[in-house]
């Protein structure tokens, strides 16, 4: 399945965006660049666009070289002008000899959009699961010889699979669930991350009547689990519970996993970096890949909306850290009588931050993943997205 991204370098490359804007060149932009291996169409363009997004605004594919859509290590990346207008294209690849040679490479080494290491897993492995199919999700009750947990090669007993002998599912844990709360005081809807890394049973509710109930705080909708597939089973035998065979498990199965179909949506590649049209109401980061309280580079984020409010791939945003709020000490001195009769006027709110952009890679109904693709500072929880162009 990975095997198709060359097919996004052809997309990226040759489709331009309607999204036009104001290509601005770097200051100290080169006149040319040799393309090395492990560049990425992100990391080129940003030698020379001030917004690397727009890099299939001014591409050029030059039809002298084979594969005209592509590019390889090796090639000489031009920057040229056309009716006044900066276009960047391919101008061939060097022998050695510092003259052109006929390309040998094959599809699968042109560069990149983003680098697959950091994005591979959150392509293949997450899900997101209504909280409707979550609660009926067959799961993994007993293993072979009474043993606590299971491995690649043993059976395990699922309850509540209706399947017949011969039919593969796939293992998956959940990780986290999504939920939203519509504020009473008008704000706008807000979603959040629940981890559930640390519970070895089917999680308890949040809430104990389920996806809708209400708070001090607003209305709360459940609206899906994250869960990861980790592993592939076999029915060996139909009933409830059914015996089941793990073909393969990146990690040790444990009662209380799941039973699900197989995803057999294809991953959409096919993604060009752009503006979005809008930005949703209040988007947010919710949650990181890891247990830190910070995220920079090349480390993906969840982000709050999804296809529903018009989020999809490629789709480019600028983040930005909440300023702090500090007491003016100057105007309402500590312990003064003018800071104890106006607290709220002492309270002065600093501006947000610019901190990086991040780039839409994976979208599900009501949430999506991100690549932070460059930044400054940290990302932290709860940062606010908005156009890429944001000041």
């Amino acid at each position: 399945m990975l095997k198709k991204l060359p097919a996004v370098c052809a997309g990226l490359l040759l489709t331009l965006s309607v999204f036009a804007a104001t290509v601005e060149l770097n200051e100290h932009h080169p006149d040319t660049y040799t393309v090395q291996k492990g560049d990425t169409l992100w990391s080129i363009s940003a030698r020379f666009l001030q917004r690397p997004w727009q890099w299939p605004e001014v591409w050029q594919a030059n039809p002298q070289v084979r594969n005209p859509h592509l590019i390889y290590p090796g090639d000489v990346i031009n920057l040229a002008y056309v009716n006044g207008r900066p276009r960047l294209g391919v101008a061939g690849q060097q022998d050695g000899f510092g003259g052109p040679r006929v390309r040998t490479e094959a599809v699968d080494d042109a560069i990149k959009p983003v680098p697959l290491s950091a994005i591979e897993d959150f392509l293949k492995k997450p899900r997101i699961v209504s909280d409707e199919d979550f609660k009926h999700a067959p799961h993994v009750v007993g293993i072979e010889d009474h043993h606590i947990n299971g491995t690649t090669g043993q059976l395990i007993y699922v309850r509540g699979l209706d399947a017949a002998a011969g039919q593969q599912f796939a293992l998956v844990r959940p990780l986290g669930r999504y939920y939203e709360i519509t504020s009473k005081d008008g704000q706008p809807t807000a979603t959040f991350r629940q981890s559930l890394e640390d519970s070895d049973n089917r999680p308890q509710m949040l809430w104990h009547d389920g996806p809708w109930n209400f708070t001090l705080h607003g209305d709360v909708h459940f609206i899906g689990y994250e869960v990861i597939q980790y592993g592939t089973v076999q029915v060996t035998h139909a009933g409830n519970p059914a015996s089941t065979l793990v073909l393969s498990s990146d990690i040790e199965v444990r009662t209380g996993d799941y039973v699900l179909p197989l995803d057999t949506v294809a991953y959409d590649f096919e993604y060009v970096p752009h503006p979005p049209r809008q930005v949703p109401a209040n988007m947010r980061v919710i949650a990181f890949t890891d247990a830190l309280n910070a995220v920079g580079r090349l480390q993906v984020v969840a982000l709050s909306n999804g296809a529903n409010a018009g989020v999809e791939n490629g789709q480019v945003y600028s983040i930005f850290s909440p300023g702090d709020v500090v007491s003016d000490d100057t105007d309402y001195p500590e312990s003064s009588t003018k800071a104890f009769l106006h607290p709220h006027d002492s309270q002065v709110q600093l501006p947000e931050e610019y901190v990086g952009h991040v780039m839409v890679f994976r979208t599900f109904e009501h949430v999506s993943y991100g690549l932070i693709m460059d930044g400054i500072r940290p990302v932290h929880l709860n940062d606010r997205l908005y156009e890429p162009d944001h000041k």
